[in-house]
């Protein structure tokens, strides 16, 4: 089926339309599983019913708002190019651990021990702060001055965790199948923006849209991020 344009009289489809998050890949990229939300394709792409999306994406913020209620952590996650920046200033605006790089493996699944190299992390940073490295060498103080580097590229966005989770947030469940594989085998629920390409079977809040666009990315981030804000301030 090939789309034709038509006005939008509904101001949030709007809004996902002006950020690009109609736009799926080629039908042969698709997941089976994302076809029902398929609505046409349009120069051989295929193009999101965002209809579909809306109902989506509002059932999230629901849940999304239930967490807040309840003061509840949810990880955001993202680690590909076009959604580091969004989910790293989202969490942050909200005051909610992240992970804008590449997931590190237990992160959920072996979490104490992560805990552990956070723990690591603050206390070399505290004890730099606070000028007590001085009794090491130079040498010794280079060495310690890259671990805290080498522990803040990997953790510094989850210093603030000091527990699971309730939820995550992730960007392409397909490229960050890690961290929903642990999501699930800690009981956590994972609310994701899924491309076309992804398997949403197993995700507990899909949000069928355009996850490899910074403007679509950035658009979801910010309708769950005001979500969780908006409930928080009741």
């Amino acid at each position: 089926m090939t789309i034709t344009t038509h006005p939008i009289s509904n101001p949030k489809i709007e809004s996902m339309f002006k950020a690009g998050a109609h736009f799926a890949f080629s039908k042969t990229r698709r997941h089976p599983t994302v076809a029902p939300y398929i609505f046409g394709i349009k120069n051989k792409v295929e193009i999101f019913d965002l209809e579909k999306t809306e109902k989506l994406l509002e059932t999230a913020k629901v849940f999304v708002a239930s967490l807040a209620k309840d003061g509840k952590t949810i990880l955001f996650v993202g680690g590909k190019s076009e959604a580091r920046n969004a989910i790293k200033a989202g969490a942050l605006s909200i005051n909610m651990p992240y992970v804008d790089g590449r997931w590190i493996g237990g992160t959920l699944t072996n979490f104490i021990q992560i805990r552990k190299r956070v723990e690591k992390l603050e206390k070399l940073t505290t004890e730099k702060e606070k000028g007590e490295l001085v009794k090491y060498t130079k040498k010794e103080r280079l060495l310690i001055d890259r671990e805290i580097a080498n522990l803040e590229r990997f953790f510094s966005g989850v210093v603030s965790m000091k527990d699971l989770p309730k939820a995550i947030f992730i960007v392409d469940p397909k490229k960050e199948k890690t961290a929903v594989k642990e999501a699930q085998d800690m009981g956590i629920s994972v609310i994701a923006l899924a491309g076309s390409d992804c398997n949403i079977k197993d995700l507990d809040f899909p949000i069928i849209g355009n996850d490899s666009s910074q403007t679509s990315v950035n658009f979801f981030v910010q309708e769950i991020v005001k979500a969780y804000s908006s409930a928080k301030s009741i």
